[in-house]
């Protein structure tokens, strides 16, 4: 099992695509262990993008990331975070492949929808960005033995 952050980003959340996103991580057998609604200060965003922070694009990420709300989660699966990248497509929407969710969803660079960690130790780290402990809840869902079998 793997554990890794979803963002939905502000202009998921303005065009009102939250559900259907996240739909398409419960269709896939993905388990939400962890989520809430926030307002990304620029101090987060700084340490969120921190390989980003002093680059020319950065003013304009940190305005658009902290414009509205974001929907963060974390995410749990079966190598979920190569899956949940999949998921996505192509960070632009223009190249994303159709059945992503950005090739689905979004025709922008910047605006396209959906954040999600590139590995393991980005996942550990984004993740303690995001939540506290004690805001994970751990359950075992009912429809996990049909969703993987026991030595997956």
């Amino acid at each position: 099992m793997e554990r890794t952050l979803v963002l939905l980003k502000p202009d998921c959340v303005q065009r009102r695509l939250i559900g259907r996103l996240l739909a398409r991580f419960e269709d896939k057998g993905l388990t939400f262990v962890a989520l809430k609604m926030l307002r990304i200060t620029p101090e987060l965003a700084k340490k969120h993008y921190a390989e980003h922070v002093g680059k020319p694009f950065y003013p304009g990420l940190e305005a658009f990331i902290t414009s509205a709300p974001v929907v963060a989660v974390a995410v749990e699966g079966v190598e979920a975070i190569r899956v949940v990248r999949e998921m996505l497509g192509a960070t632009s929407g223009l190249k994303a492949a159709a059945g992503t969710l950005r090739g689905d969803f979004s025709s922008s660079r910047q605006m396209n929808l959906v954040h999600a960690s590139d590995g393991p130790q980005a996942a550990a780290r984004e993740l303690d960005l995001y939540f506290q402990p004690n805001e994970f809840c751990e359950y075992q869902p009912l429809v996990a033995s049909v969703l993987n079998a026991a030595d997956e």
